[in-house]
């Protein structure tokens, strides 16, 4: 048992060498002129990402979620599924095992934000910000709750909450 745990662990150290190694030589260098500042592909598909950021609504089952003054008593029942549901992984202020959460109102729009509690899977394949997420977060992968749209638009109203509080 020990044996098969210890080839296990180095096959994955080497396969983690391998994967860093492949992301090193698909950084391509773009440039229009030569005196132009030059950028990385990786770094474009950042910029472009973060500039739409609050354009983006995610993949998932929230088209549209029309927001007016915020609902203390739904604001408080979010609070109690954030405490109960994700702060293991999350932090308001602080990165912990995923990103702090702390503004995230005033970073991505409210249908991503819903979107990502009630579908990471699909957000985390397809979304280019849950995907830049999912690499700063070491590759820790949010896990699906089955939490309800009523739910995550509690969770929703906490942040909201949260952000105007602080």
């Amino acid at each position: 048992m020990k044996l098969t745990f210890k080839i296990f662990a180095v096959f994955l150290i080497f396969l983690a060498i391998g994967c860093g190694e492949k992301e090193e030589k698909e950084k391509i260098k773009l440039t229009e002129q030569p005196e132009q500042r030059k950028e990385t592909v990786e770094e474009a598909v950042t910029t472009t990402a973060e500039a739409d950021a609050m354009d983006n609504k995610g993949i998932g089952p929230v088209k549209s979620v029309e927001l007016g003054d915020i609902d203390a008593a739904m604001a408080t029942k979010g609070a109690d599924l954030f405490k109960n549901m994700c702060s293991a992984c999350h932090k308001m202020d602080k990165k912990f095992i995923g990103p702090a959460l702390a503004d995230v109102t005033e970073r991505r729009s409210p249908e991503w934000i819903m979107n990502m509690i009630l579908n990471p899977e699909q957000m985390i394949k397809e979304d280019p910000i849950a995907k830049k997420l999912l690499v700063e977060s070491n590759m820790a992968v949010m896990a699906n709750q089955g939490l309800s749209e009523e739910e995550a638009r509690a969770i929703l109203e906490y942040f909201r909450q949260y952000d105007t509080e602080n």
